[in-house]
């Protein structure tokens, strides 16, 4: 092609702001979005098709996790970005059957399908890519593990002819998961790591003029957990129908009356996460009736101190043994045996033969009731982010068995916390003393 291609970027200002990441020498990931309408795929689409002119013989990554989705909204973008740019089809070659764009001049963009495959754990299937760079759409709906390894896949297609740092670019709506953790959170707290950046753009930073309408839809026909997380970009809303435990009612734990609080004539309690091998700390909650008023968290060491502070804290609280309580599992099998408290199992079959997979899974369905009904008070906020963001992490699962309750399991909460969720099953241990007081029914939240 001998007419060369023009390219007229008009971006908004967020938009603007990204592009200058996109392309300084620095900045390596790129987190763009968190609410709909805010130009996201735009953008995208935009860089894919700038770099792919601009750069011949260069390799770029489309990926989205079902490539079904791409190809109906982030590829059909790309094309009128084309038609916008007056690249017509005599520039470029789109083979359905391999997922690729072939420019005039040598370079490529592929769509890449990052679902996760039982049959490719270890996305063996990316090991094919030569890429300069990587764009993901939607990226909250891509596991961590497929953009890490896709990563790995960049940088390799021209990168140095051109002096070019290789980039990933993610895309997102607001969701309680990896792009919560690298993202959104350390923005919020300025303690962003190096390399990344995030750019959080609203609808109102996309100058279409459809934004007023579709704005205007959103908060007519929609619940305010939609409203929150797609007009205002608030991560802190989770929509997930399998949450026991609404963010609300969670945020509402830490609004304790100090006054009741001082007329509270309960019982004192005490729960216990010890720390098994490969974690680096045990919890301990001291507990006035329902109310946590003292969290206490010590760093990986040997059970010997550990125990030592249980002592302590039982003796300046005046903790019956009759209501301490430690998991049992691994490690932590011990320390029951030396403080004589109660041991707590996981695994260990539900009381009064209830419905549920397991005993922690009952204590996790009475936790979330006494949460929804404003029973539990956490009075010490030292832990407030860790602690909210595990209790948003309780859910059912494999709701739709015929079988007993399941709650999310262990390894996939990690997944998404990226830690284990030590806090969480440390309030979950007081419930155990609610559930045995009173045998009682329980149903899905």
């Amino acid at each position: 092609m001998n007419e060369p291609i023009n390219i007229e970027f008009k971006p908004s200002t967020k938009q603007f702001q990204a592009w200058q990441y996109l392309t300084d020498d620095h900045t390596t990931f790129i987190g763009y979005g968190g609410s709909a309408y805010s130009g996201k795929s735009w953008l995208l689409c935009y860089y894919l098709t700038t770099m792919s002119i601009a750069y011949p013989d260069t390799a770029w990554g489309l990926g989205r996790k079902a490539l079904t989705n791409l190809k109906r909204t982030t590829l059909l973008t790309l094309f009128k970005v084309f038609k916008e740019c007056n690249i017509t089809q005599d520039h470029y070659n789109y083979n359905q059957q391999l997922n690729v764009i072939t420019f005039y001049n040598g370079s490529q963009i592929f769509l890449i399908d990052t679902a996760y495959q039982p049959s490719d754990p270890l996305y063996q299937r990316f090991g094919g890519y030569e890429l300069t760079g990587c764009c993901i759409d939607e990226s909250a709906e891509t596991d961590l593990s497929a953009i890490n390894i896709l990563f790995t896949r960049c940088g390799r297609r021209n990168n140095g002819t051109y002096g070019l740092k290789k980039k990933f670019l993610e895309t997102f709506n607001p969701a309680k998961n990896h792009v919560y953790n690298r993202y959104y959170k350390p923005f919020v707290e300025d303690n962003l790591s190096e390399h990344y950046q995030f750019i959080p753009a609203l609808p109102k930073d996309n100058p279409s003029d459809d934004v007023e309408e579709y704005v205007q839809g959103i908060i007519d026909n929609s619940d305010q957990i939609t409203i929150q997380r797609l007009i205002y970009g608030n991560f802190e809303y989770d929509d997930d129908p399998n949450s026991l435990i609404q963010y609300d009612d969670i945020l509402d734990i830490f609004n304790v009356d100090p006054i009741l609080l001082e007329q509270d004539n309960g019982q004192m309690y005490m729960t216990i996460d010890v720390a098994r091998l490969g974690k680096d700390k045990s919890v301990i909650m001291v507990w006035k009736g329902l109310t946590v008023i003292e969290t206490v968290v010590i760093p990986k060491s040997t059970l010997d101190v550990l125990e030592d502070k249980i002592r302590d804290l039982i003796k300046k609280y005046q903790v019956r043994l009759t209501n301490v309580i430690a998991d049992a599992d691994g490690v932590g099998g011990s320390v029951p045996d030396h403080i004589k408290c109660k041991s707590f199992v996981n695994n260990s079959v539900a009381l009064y033969k209830q419905n549920y997979q397991n005993l922690k899974t009952q204590c996790y369905y009475k936790l979330a009731g006494l949460i929804n009904e404003h029973k539990m008070k956490i009075n010490d906020e030292t832990y407030k982010t860790d602690i909210i963001s595990e209790l948003e992490q309780v859910k059912s699962f494999n709701v739709d068995s015929d079988g007993k309750l399941q709650i999310l399991p262990k390894d996939k909460v990690k997944k998404f916390l990226g830690r284990s969720p030590d806090f969480s099953d440390t309030l979950m241990m007081r419930a155990f003393f609610e559930v045995r007081a009173k045998k009682a029914n329980y149903c899905i939240i």
